[in-house]
């Protein structure tokens, strides 16, 4: 299983950086974690639109999800060839959450580009790929993502403030994406179920016995290094800050 960093800024796309979104490869499947804003056209260094195979959405605020309607105008109106529909899985209401959003509030909506699954905690097979979800700690419906396959596994947070289910999900992971958004100090006042800081990444990695942690999810605003530092302070194994274009092979 390959996992390449599409795009990885929070909140809203960076300079270079689009908003989330993961490839997920494995046995030539390709799955989306997430499709933020600004991801389509970064994605397609790596694979074509035509190539994607399925779209996981951890939620629906615009930063992961927004791309979904530039992949419905590629994958519809390409004019060199038909693609079929692929299963996009996510939360409650996506379909006419993100048909709304298109302009096209009369069925059939996105249909036809995408069937739509509504995630439900638990395991589930995708391609070839085990996936496996749980709430998190967000003011909106959102799912923390396991994927596992050939005896390895990915973990990755989405958004969330601390929760044991992020814990629990990635339990013994290869690797996890874990959201970073907050500093100690600049962001205490804010909301508890919103955002991990470093050092609470680094906390939820430790308890979780991860193998590797790479940070994501960092506003535009943020100093890669404090989040390191903090993270750091509560994980003892290999940390980094995610790149676009990263890649990792489990």
């Amino acid at each position: 299983m390959r996992v390449t960093v599409v795009g990885c800024s929070g909140s809203f796309p960076g300079p270079g950086n689009p908003a989330s979104c993961y490839l997920v490869e494995a046995d030539g499947f390709r799955a989306l974690l997430d499709l933020g804003s600004g991801a389509l056209g970064a994605l397609q260094g790596h694979c074509s639109f035509g190539e994607v195979d399925a779209v996981l959405l951890s939620h629906l605020h615009p930063d992961h999800c927004m791309d979904l309607l530039s992949l419905y105008v590629a994958r519809t109106y390409d004019p060199t060839r038909t693609h079929p529909a692929i299963p996009v899985h996510a939360p409650a209401g996506a379909a006419s959450q993100l048909a709304q959003a298109y302009g096209r509030t009369q069925p059939p909506g996105l249909s036809g580009c995408f069937d739509f699954v509504e995630w439900s905690a638990g395991r589930r097979e995708v391609g070839p790929l085990t996936v496996t979800v749980a709430p998190m700690a967000h003011p909106v419906p959102t799912w923390g993502i396991r994927v596992e396959h050939a005896g390895s596994t990915l973990a990755y947070s989405g958004d969330t403030g601390p929760t044991d289910n992020l814990v629990e999900l990635a339990r013994d992971a290869d690797l996890a994406l874990f959201e970073s958004s907050f500093e100690q100090g600049r962001d205490d006042a804010s909301p508890r179920d919103l955002h991990l800081t470093g050092a609470q990444a680094g906390e939820h990695a430790s308890r979780a016995g991860v193998r590797r942690l790479v940070l994501t999810h960092l506003p535009p605003w943020n100093d890669p290094a404090v989040s390191l530092a903090a993270a750091r302070t509560s994980y003892a194994g290999p940390v980094e800050v995610a790149r676009p274009g990263s890649a990792y092979d489990l």
